[in-house]
C-alpha cells in the first residue's frame, strides 16, 4: 500500500510523528510512506489552497517533503508531483494537536486535507487527538491515537463504505478521546456535533505603536454536546468515526424551497 500523509500542524509537529508511525503500521514492509506537510503551522485554514500564488516544496529526505501551504496544497503536491508515477492508495491527515468535533470540522486543516484526497477519489481519513486534563499531563498526549489510530483505520478500510453520491465520495473523520490508550471505551460511530454556544470570537490588543490587531480565540471544547454525536462520544471515552462528504448541500430543505420560489 502507498500511503500518502499530511497535517495542519506543521512538518515539525509531534503527531505527525505519531502518524508516520501508524502509516508504517498499515503499509507493511511491501507498502510506502510519503510525507507532504506544511512547511509552518496551518491550523484553522479550513480547505484553503493557495490559488493566487505558487507553494515552493523542498525534498527533506526520503519520502519526506516540506511545502510552503495548507494541507490541501500539500495533498495535491503529493499526488500531482511528488508521488505523480503512481497514487496513493491511501490519504491520513493528522494526528492533529486538539480535536476536530462538532463545529470544528469546518474551520480544520486536517479535515480539508482529508477532503481533498475524497474530491481526488483517494480514501482518505482525517485523525484528531482531543486535548483535556485525562491526558494533557501524560508522557505522549498522543498515547490514545498511537495505541488504537492503526486498529481503527484498518477497520475502516476493510469494513467502511467509500462510495460517493452527486459525485462527492465519502471520507472518514476519527476523534481520539482525551485519556490514555487503556482507558479508551471503545468506538461510536457519531453524527457530526455542535457545542451550543461556543464560536470563534476575537479579541482585541494593541501594539506599542497604537495599532489594533485581532486574536481569533476558540471556545470551551468540554462543553456537552448531543447524544449520539462525535463530541459526546469523546468526553465519553470513546473514539468518534463519523462518515463525512464534501457537499453542504442541506438536501432536506430543496424540496419545500423548490415549492416555494422556483419559477418557470
Amino acid at each position: 500500500m502507498r500511503i500518502l500523509i499530511t497535517n495542519d500542524d506543521g512538518i515539525n509537529a509531534p503527531g505527525l510523528a505519531v502518524l508516520e508511525r501508524i502509516a508504517a503500521d498499515l503499509a507493511g514492509a511491501d507498502g510506502e510512506v510519503w510525507t507532504v506537510a506544511p512547511a509552518f503551522e496551518q491550523s484553522g485554514v479550513g480547505h484553503c489552497i493557495s490559488y493566487t500564488h505558487p507553494t515552493m516544496i523542498a525534498e527533506l529526505g526520503p519520502r519526506r517533503f516540506a511545502a510552503e501551504g495548507a494541507p490541501a496544497d500539500c495533498v495535491l503536491a503529493g499526488i500531482y508531483h511528488v508521488m505523480k508515477e503512481a497514487r496513493p492508495d491511501l490519504i491520513l491527515s493528522g494526528v492533529n494537536r486538539g480535536n476536530n468535533s462538532g463545529e470544528n470540522v469546518l474551520y480544520s486543516g486536517t479535515l480539508g486535507g482529508a477532503m481533498e484526497g475524497a474530491l481526488q477519489g483517494i480514501r482518505s481519513i482525517a485523525l484528531s487527538q482531543f486535548y483535556g486534563p485525562g491526558n494533557v499531563r501524560l508522557d505522549d498526549s498522543f498515547e490514545a491515537a498511537g495505541a488504537h489510530g492503526a486498529q481503527i483505520v484498518r477497520r475502516l478500510l476493510d469494513h467502511a463504505d467509500w462510495g460517493e453520491e452527486h459525485g462527492y465520495h465519502l471520507f472518514y473523520n476519527v476523534n481520539f478521546p482525551a485519556c490514555p490508550a487503556a482507558e479508551v471505551k471503545g468506538t461510536r460511530v457519531a453524527a457530526q456535533g455542535r457545542r451550543p454556544g461556543v464560536n470563534f470570537t476575537v479579541t482585541a490588543q494593541p501594539s506599542p505603536s497604537g495599532r489594533q490587531f485581532l486574536w481569533a480565540r476558540g471556545g470551551d471544547q468540554t462543553v456537552p454536546a448531543a447524544p449520539g454525536s462525535d463530541v459526546a462520544a469523546n468526553l465519553d471515552g470513546y473514539v468518534s468515526v463519523t462518515p463525512l462528504r464534501a457537499d453542504l448541500t442541506a438536501r432536506d430543505r430543496l424540496g419545500r424551497l423548490a415549492a416555494l420560489i422556483d419559477e418557470g
